[in-house]
């Protein structure tokens, strides 16, 4: 890395990416990249002197760009091979590396404490980073939402040997990592149109798994269907909410709170706080507080850290909340799997437990629509009302028969509709929401401010 004096990454407003631009932009690179569609975070990163275009034509590089002895150029793979910024660099003899490469390059020296699962690395992985940030001890941290704590994806430490990183095994991009600590949160079937089969994509956590230094530690959450194969000297240990090394007792709901104990091989901590108060967080600071446990932070570290963590954005982030016992609420989730969506529904059940709750759901991409159709009805169907809008594309073409409506079909909770994107805020007019849920790893966030807006005029 010390050869290059610039970075261009192509698909530069994606959030791993976001956390690499910022990282070599502290290291005094110039980082400059192409993304299709302006975005909050590519303004922010514009902000922080990250030269972004948003046409693929070649000839916008920047000239600091164009030598191939100065300049790495990094990929995510959803950007296609014909995309002709890409066929410029590779025609010209450039280095061109994915992005999850060149994660794997930078944390290699550290202490790699990295989080995988189908759901819940965002939230445990940001957990680890602030219990490392309010402990002192510090890290640098690539993460897959932006903390609201920090108001960004990515921490930085001159001396601390860990990296905090969030392992995404879309395109088996976790592979390129060699974690000291690992934890798998879930393995629930998703990406099958990478993998094709579930035992695929166990196997490649499996290997995952193998990765992890000699001297080493997994934690993997009880009950699932992977066969770890960790390496001689790894040990392993095994968590959940009531069972395995590390679990919780004692647990408290009440009043806006969640306090529980936590468990691990040696003892207790007692009533731990959480700053985000859902049920499943519960699990998500267990997996981060056995991380904590294993590299040593102190027990009052790890509590004042769990008290005071505000979430990533667009993880059970509330838009609108009310005074009063009536008073109306929009929460946003970034729930696109059934058993997150699950999750999400029974959490605002929790926390809202007399009251109607209504879902805007926005299906993402047009495979998992089309593998997991009756599980995210199954999973829809626990609330009182849904809104289905059209799937949204990412990096798919559409599939023929592959709609919203599959989904629809199956759902059983007594008032469901599909509305269009463009349609969906005048349409709110007819409505009238009590808890308001919107899901979805879409654009779905950009309609939030004028669905609050509709949310508001509404009777109580």
């Amino acid at each position: 890395m010390k050869d290059f004096s610039s970075l261009y990454f192509i698909g530069a407003g994606g959030i791993g990416m976001a956390a690499l631009e910022r990282y070599f932009l502290a290291k005094g690179k110039r980082i400059a990249g192409y993304d299709r569609t302006p975005s909050e975070l590519t303004q922010a990163l514009q902000d922080e002197g990250v030269e972004i275009t948003f046409d693929e034509n070649p000839d916008l590089i920047p000239d600091y760009c164009r030598d191939p002895e100065t300049t790495l150029v990094v990929y995510t793979p959803a950007v296609p091979d014909s995309h002709a910024g890409m066929q410029y660099f590779r025609n010209n003899g450039f280095e061109v590396v994915k992005r999850a490469k060149l994660l794997g390059i930078v944390t290699d020296d550290t202490l790699g404490l990295c989080f995988a699962g189908t759901h819940g690395k965002t939230t445990t992985s940001s957990m680890m980073a602030h219990i490392l940030e309010v402990s002192g001890m510090g890290s640098n941290a690539f993460l897959g939402g932006v903390l609201r704590n920090y108001n960004s994806n990515f921490l930085l430490s001159e001396s601390s040997p860990f990296s905090v990183i969030e392992a995404d095994e879309f395109d088996r991009s976790f592979h390129h990592l060699r974690p000291y600590i690992a934890v798998v949160t879930s393995t629930d079937p998703d990406h099958l149109d990478i993998y094709g089969t579930y035992e695929a994509y166990l196997e490649s956590f499996a290997h995952f798994t193998s990765l992890i230094k000699p001297s080493g530690s997994l934690i993997v959450h009880e009950g699932l269907a992977l066969k770890p194969r960790v390496q001689e000297g790894v040990y392993t240990y095994t968590y959940s909410l009531d069972k395995g090394d590390f679990h919780a007792q004692n647990v408290r709901k009440g009043n806006g709170k969640i306090l529980f104990d936590f468990v691990h091989p040696d003892g207790i901590i007692a009533d731990v706080d959480l700053g985000v108060p859902v049920s499943i967080n519960i699990e998500n600071a267990i997996a981060a507080m056995a991380v904590a446990w294993l590299i040593h932070v102190p027990q009052e570290a790890m509590k004042q850290a769990m008290a005071t963590f505000q979430g990533p954005k667009r993880r059970f982030e509330f838009w609108l909340k009310e005074d009063g016992p009536h008073g109306k609420v929009v929460i946003d989730d970034y729930a696109h799997h059934p058993n997150e969506i699950e999750a999400s529904i029974k959490s605002v059940r929790d926390l809202y437990p007399d009251r109607r709750i209504s879902v805007i759901f926005q299906p993402h991409l047009y495979t998992r629509t089309r593998d997991l159709a009756p599980d995210f009805a199954r999973a829809l169907s626990l609330a009182d009302e849904v809104i289905l809008l059209p799937i949204y594309p990412a990096r798919e073409e559409p599939i023929p028969g592959v709609t919203s409506e599959i989904i629809l079909k199956d759902l059983t909770c007594p008032k469901k509709t599909i509305y269009s994107k463009e349609n969906l805020i005048n349409s709110l007019k007819l409505c009238n929401f009590d808890i308001l849920l919107t899901v979805g790893a879409g654009d779905i966030i950009n309609l939030l401010p004028q669905i609050c807006q509709e949310v508001k005029k509404q009777k109580r």
